[in-house]
């Protein structure tokens, strides 16, 4: 059913939950695993940039070691992912990678957000349904290390 599979990654308890669903959905379905971690360039990062001289540069370093860490996880896991890190609204960049690979499934983590920050980050979760080509799952359950490691040998055998 799904041949390509991205998994947008953050590095956040969201990111990891994300992470993880979309690696037994992946194992599931013996689909080729593409991994997008975004810096993200909304106002507040803006502003922090103004106020604070590389702020943006340490945000996307920052990106790039979560990102890294990400790989090797997957790899460890037998998966050959590929993957690259970008700067800008993750909403627009999960999309437009999306097409890029041509992912027929995009799993993202799910933070729950109070109503200023919703309107200082934005509609991450409308846009991407609005925007995408192919299937949407947002990861939200959380499962312990052995459960995830008995599905992930599951789906493998299966």
């Amino acid at each position: 059913m799904y041949q390509r599979v991205l998994l947008a990654y953050d590095g956040s308890r969201e990111g990891r939950t994300a992470l993880r669903e979309g690696a037994l959905a992946a194992r599931r379905f013996g689909a080729k695993v593409f991994l997008l971690s975004v810096a993200a360039e909304s106002p507040g990062v803006r502003i922090g940039e103004a106020a604070y001289a590389g702020a943006l540069a340490r945000s996307q370093d920052t990106h790039v070691n979560l990102f890294e860490e990400a790989m090797a996880r997957l790899k460890d896991l037998g998966f050959e992912p590929e993957g690259k890190v970008v700067t800008g609204e993750p909403a627009v960049e999960i999309a437009n990678y999306a097409r890029e690979v041509r992912a027929e499934l995009v799993v993202v983590g799910h933070r729950r957000k109070g109503l200023l920050e919703r309107w200082w980050s934005g509609q991450t979760g409308a846009y991407l349904s609005d925007h995408l080509q192919c299937s949407l799952l947002i990861a939200r359950g959380t499962i312990s290390d052995e459960e995830f490691y008995r599905e992930l040998e599951g789906a493998s055998a299966g």
